[in-house]
Order: C-alpha cells, then structure tokens, then sequence
C-alpha cells in the first residue's frame, strides 16, 4: 500500500461502513464497558472502575458479545445512526468517537499497530484494573471513580 492511499477510516464515513469494517474499529480497550455516572446538572460523565458483569478483565472483551442483550438488556449497541446521542459517554481513546469528533487515531490502534495487544501494553486500556459490578453496591459507585486510562 502506497504511504498515500488511505486506510478504511480515512476514506470512508461511520455511516458508510460495512459491518465487519465497524466492528474492527473496536480497538478492544474495555473502557465502553466501564459503569459511567453522569452528573444531572452539568452532563458530564464519570468512569469508574466497576466493570460490566460481561467484560472479562483479562482480554477486556465481552464474555458473550454476540447476545450480551440476553444478560444485560440496556447494553447499548453503537451503530452510525446514534452515534450523535451516545458517543459523549464513549471514552476519549475511543475510535468511533475519534472518528465521529474528526479525529485520528492513535498509533497503538490495533488497526495501525497491527497488534490486539498494542492497547494493553500503551497502557490505555483497563485490564486487569476492574471490578465487578457485583461487588460493589450502586449506592458506592462513586467511590470508584476513575481518570480515564489515556
């Protein structure tokens, strides 16, 4: 490939891409799967290191993607279409809100890495930095908040 042509995501909008080019934008970080706390009053979002009861915290993936909806029925599904509605809570590393700020991404990408791992070892993601939401009651959530792992 030529050092001018552009990759996928370089050329082609959210909107435009196929199922399987959206799904690699994934760069496998976890923090999406973070419980998030937004203040009433001022929208901002916090994260916290209370993970979702699916997020397997040594591969930060979840345990049952393909019908994680049977487990978790507010699990929100990120598509094109709603990325207006929902990318503010996305964290701040993350592809689709890069993409959809008109942003780049990074170099530990897995996309321009070409490793799975290049998120884990750059640090940016939570693995093996997370707790179960079954652990900690609601009402304690913010005791768990967290700066986002950048």
């Amino acid at each position: 490939m030529s050092k001018l042509a552009k990759r996928f995501w370089e050329r082609k909008p959210l909107a435009k891409m196929n199922p399987d080019e959206w799904e690699a934008l994934c760069d496998g970080c976890g923090k999406c799967c973070l419980n998030k706390l937004e203040d009433d009053d001022s929208g901002e979002v916090a994260l916290t290191n209370i993970a979702c009861r699916l997020l397997d915290d040594a591969t930060c993936r979840c345990a049952h993607y393909g019908n994680r909806h049977q487990f978790v029925p507010d699990c929100i599904v990120l598509k094109p279409e709603n990325l207006d509605t929902h990318a503010y809570w996305m964290p701040q590393t993350c592809a689709y809100r890069l993409l959809w700020e008109g942003k780049p991404l990074y170099d530990w990408h897995p996309l321009i890495s070409g490793s799975d791992q290049s998120v884990h070892e750059a640090g940016v993601s939570v693995q093996n930095r997370t707790l179960s939401e079954f652990d900690i009651p609601e009402e304690d959530w913010e005791d768990h908040i967290i700066e986002e792992p950048l």
